[in-house]
C-alpha cells in the first residue's frame, strides 16, 4: 500500500495513494459510511500503531462523485471518519501537488460532506473554504468532577465542538497532559448529560481557549480530538466553529482575518463570508510539508497487522 506522510502546522496526515478497499461507487458520502461501517480493520492498521499513532489523520484517495473535482477524500482517524477536516484537506492539496496532479491554482476537493474549494499558492500553502458552520448551543454548563462548572458553546464547523472560551488551565505545551485529561473530562461530563450536536450527534472535539504568545495571533487553542491525542494544529474546523460563535456574538466581522495559535505555536490565518443557512463560511490558510513516500507491508503473520487497539 502505497502512503504519502505530510503534517499541517505540525498535525501529521497520512494520504493512502492506492491499496485501499474497494467501496464500489455512488454518492461519496454512502462509499464513507461503508468504509465506516465494513472497513475498520483496514483503518486502524494504516493509522494505530505500529504503522501510525493516535495523532494521524488518514485521507483516502477515491474518486470523485463531482467530475469537475480534482480528487475524491474520505478522511478518518484511529477511531472513526471525520465529515470534513482542514488541516489534513491542506496536507492533502500539497501532496495531490507533490505527485504533479494538481499545479497552483484555484481546485475542488470532494468529500463526504460536500465538495469543498482550495487554493495552493504555492508547493507548502494552501487555503481551504471550508463547509458552512454555526453554532447551535450558547453558553452550556456541564459540572466537571475535580474542577466544577465549565461553560461553553456547542458548534459545528465541520465537526462538533464544545468550545471553552476561557480554560481553567493555561494553553501551554507543557500543561498538555492535564489538559487532556480535562478535556477527556469534559467530553464525558457532556456525554453524561445528554448534551449533543444537531441530531443527536457525538460531540467528539472539546476546544479551550487562552491568550495567545504569537503577537499576530488573537487566540490560542488546545483540541482534544475523538481518539484522544490533541491536535498540533489550530484545529481547521475547530477554528471554524470559533468564528461562528464570535460571528453569532457580532464580536468578529466578515472579510477581517482571525490569526489563531496552536498548542504548539504554529498558526493558521481565517476570514469568513456569510452563509446561506444563516452561518458563516470560513476560509482556512496554513502551511502542509511531505514528510515521506512509504510503502506499508502487511504481513499475514503478524500479530498486530491490524494496528494495536486498546
Amino acid at each position: 500500500m502505497r502512503v504519502i506522510d505530510s503534517h499541517t502546522a505540525g498535525e501529521p496526515t497520512r494520504v493512502i495513494v492506492d491499496g485501499g478497499p474497494d467501496l464500489g461507487d455512488g454518492p461519496l458520502a454512502e462509499r464513507a459510511a461503508r468504509l465506516e461501517a465494513e472497513h475498520r480493520d483496514f483503518c486502524t492498521s494504516v493509522l494505530c500503531e505500529p504503522r501510525g499513532h493516535d495523532a494521524m489523520v488518514g485521507a483516502l484517495l477515491v474518486a470523485p462523485t463531482d467530475p469537475g473535482c480534482a480528487a475524491g477524500v474520505i478522511f478518518f482517524n484511529t477511531l472513526q471518519n471525520l465529515g470534513m477536516c482542514g488541516h489534513a484537506t491542506i496536507g492533502l492539496t500539497v501532496t495531490l501537488a507533490h505527485l504533479g496532479a494538481i499545479r497552483p491554482g484555484a481546485h475542488r476537493i470532494d468529500t463526504p460532506v460536500g465538495a469543498v474549494d482550495v487554493d495552493l499558492h504555492d508547493a507548502h500553502t494552501a487555503s481551504v473554504v471550508n463547509v458552512e458552520s454555526y453554532r447551535l448551543h450558547k453558553g452550556v454548563s456541564v459540572a466537571v468532577d475535580g474542577v466544577g462548572e465549565i461553560t461553553g458553546d456547542v458548534a459545528w464547523g465541520g465537526n462538533w465542538f464544545f468550545l471553552v472560551k476561557t480554560s481553567p488551565l493555561a494553553i501551554a505545551a507543557r500543561n498538555i497532559r492535564p489538559l487532556t485529561d480535562l478535556a477527556l473530562d469534559i467530553r464525558s461530563a457532556l456525554e453524561r448529560d445528554g448534551i449533543t450536536g444537531r441530531n443527536g450527534a457525538w460531540i467528539d472535539h472539546v476546544e479551550l481557549f487562552g491568550p495567545p504568545l504569537d503577537p499576530r495571533a488573537r487566540s490560542k487553542n488546545f483540541v482534544l480530538c475523538p481518539g484522544g491525542a490533541y491536535d498540533r494544529s489550530p484545529c481547521g474546523t475547530g477554528t471554524s466553529a470559533k468564528l461562528a460563535c464570535l460571528a453569532s456574538d457580532g464580536e468578529w466581522q466578515a472579510g477581517q482575518e482571525w490569526i489563531q495559535e496552536s498548542i504548539i505555536g504554529s498558526t493558521y490565518g481565517l476570514s469568513y463570508e456569510p452563509g446561506a443557512d444563516g452561518g458563516i463560511v470560513p476560509t482556512i490558510t496554513g502551511q502542509a510539508f511531505v514528510t515521506s513516500d512509504a510503502t506499508l507491508i502487511f504481513d499475514p503473520a503478524d500479530p498486530y497487522l491490524r494496528g494495536i487497539r486498546y
